[in-house]
């Protein structure tokens, strides 16, 4: 799969983290813990927009898309519907998969909580996001068990520790 990111940053986000590497990181084991792993196969691109930013700016987003006036960790914007999703191995131009937009201060925050690096969190997060990106949700209970028991497995492909376990 020729993957690419199109990842935007602000000056806030740390500069000497490759943060372009992390993303096609996190992009690429979601994808092969999705419903979709053909896409890690496709002959056709697949691009995924990034933006890292503040977090008054996700909020406004936050407050604009979802009607919540806060920000929030991470927000995905899909791009592609399922049945999309499943002809990505038939020629055709590059599949745009949508645009995952990260609050700098939020994923901060909560990395100092968790006791991890921020840029650890933010692959986490990236993870998260690309997998909203290819459809998945945690609204209900079953959900949210499906999207977890993923990105567990797509950030342990990574070396990333669970993120859910709970330590005593």
């Amino acid at each position: 799969m020729t993957l690419e990111i199109a990842l935007d940053a602000d000056e806030e986000w740390d500069s000497s983290t490759d943060w372009a590497r992390l993303a096609d990181a996190a992009a690429r084991s979601a994808i092969l813990e999705s419903a979709f792993p053909q896409l890690a196969a496709a002959a056709r691109s697949v691009e995924i927009s990034v933006r890292l930013t503040s977090d008054a700016e996700v909020r406004v987003l936050n407050a604009e898309w979802r009607g919540k006036d806060k920000p929030t960790n991470v927000l995905s914007f899909p791009m592609l519907e399922e049945d999309e999703l499943n002809q990505a191995m038939v020629a055709g131009p590059e599949l745009l998969l949508g645009d995952l937009v990260l609050a700098r201060g939020v994923c901060e925050s909560e990395a100092a909580d968790k006791g991890v690096a921020v840029a650890t969190h933010a692959t986490h997060l990236m993870v998260h996001g690309t997998l909203h990106l290819l459809g998945y949700d945690h609204g209900d209970d079953d959900e949210a068990e499906d999207m977890e028991a993923r990105e567990v497995r797509a950030l342990a492909r990574l070396g990333i520790a669970d993120p859910y376990q709970v330590n005593d």
